[in-house]
């Protein structure tokens, strides 16, 4: 018997929607192994999170309110002290940016065994043998964690987010403990970008642009009016990242962020080992380049030869004639 400790995420004194695909893992390596899973937020707003997190099913929701903004020493001494506390076997998170920078820190503070960004698992009577992605995604490794306690951070795009459940989860308090490496940390603040375009990682239809674009005003005037007909995230590739033509938290790939939308499409991408691991669990992938040679073309299930500055305003237009 196993119990596990979710560890949720903050955005703006809210849950993040990516939360509950580690809720989902929960529940499942949970019942897989006769336990129970809680799920512990901490951070400023934690009151709010705690509401929304008491809503997917778990024996209990744990709360920190804690000032001063994200740092991740003070958040790991509090997880790592509840989660000792609270005698659990496994403690999870999304591997996310926030998942990968603070989980790492809990798991040196109990001297726990790590598996990352795993892609499932499967139980091996009391066990747990996790099942993820190595080499760009080329291949699969598995592995057990010995110790007494495992960290595990999971792929949000494997894992298909919690529903919830029919009741709410009773609600407990939990102190934030002191952490001397927290004390040489200020926190300066926090820059937000805001966008009515959906989140990269949770939209249902991503549209990426790349180095073929030529431009930060290609992607302005070309590649955007398609992304809003569409009602879909914009993304990119780290050629266009590196050449300045978007933000790099538009990255989507290996050294960016992984993405598995109902459509994927990719526009004027040559499909490099790096990219694809980003993109390629997508559920149907559309590629449009003027190279027939393109490696995307070996994962695209619709692959369009054109010349990227005649075809996207043209499917622009016929998109936004469907729509109307």
């Amino acid at each position: 018997m196993t119990d596990i400790l979710v560890v949720g995420e903050l955005l703006e004194g809210d849950l993040r929607k990516n939360t509950l695909s580690a809720v989902r893992f929960a529940k499942d390596a949970a019942e897989a192994t006769g336990g129970a899973f809680d799920i512990i937020v901490v951070g400023e707003g934690s009151d709010a999170a705690a509401d929304s997190a008491a809503n997917y099913g778990a024996r209990k929701v744990l709360k920190a309110e804690g000032e001063g903004g994200y740092v991740a020493e003070k958040l790991a001494a509090t997880l790592a002290k509840a989660a000792q506390d609270g005698g659990y076997g496994i403690v999870t998170a999304t591997a996310s940016t926030t998942g990968k920078d603070l989980l790492p820190r809990v798991a040196a503070k109990l001297g726990a065994g790590v598996a990352s960004d795993i892609a499932s698992f499967e139980a091996d009577g009391d066990s747990l043998v996790y099942r993820r992605p190595m080499y760009a995604g080329n291949i699969f490794g598995f592995c057990t964690v010995e110790s007494d306690v495992a960290v595990v951070t999971v792929r949000q795009t494997e894992f298909e987010a919690a529903e919830e459940a029919g009741s709410a989860s009773p609600i407990e308090s939990v102190d934030v403990e002191d952490d001397d490496a927290a004390e040489k940390i200020e926190f300066v603040g926090a820059e937000t970008q805001k966008s009515e375009r959906p989140e990269l990682t949770e939209a249902d239809v991503v549209v990426s642009g790349g180095r073929a674009l030529k431009s930060s005003e290609n992607f302005e005037n070309v590649l955007e009016p398609l992304v809003d007909a569409l009602g879909a995230a914009m993304g990119a590739s780290r050629a266009a990242c590196d050449a300045g033509y978007v933000p790099n938290d538009l990255q989507v790939g290996q050294t960016g962020k992984v993405v598995a939308p109902k459509l994927y499409i990719a526009v004027g991408i040559s499909g490099a080992i790096q990219h694809l691991a980003g993109m390629k669990g997508s559920k149907t992938i559309v590629a449009i380049n003027k190279d027939k040679e393109a490696p995307i073309a070996q994962v695209a299930d619709y692959f369009l030869v054109a010349d990227l500055f005649d075809a996207i305003p043209e499917l622009t237009e016929e998109v936004k004639k469907i729509r109307s």
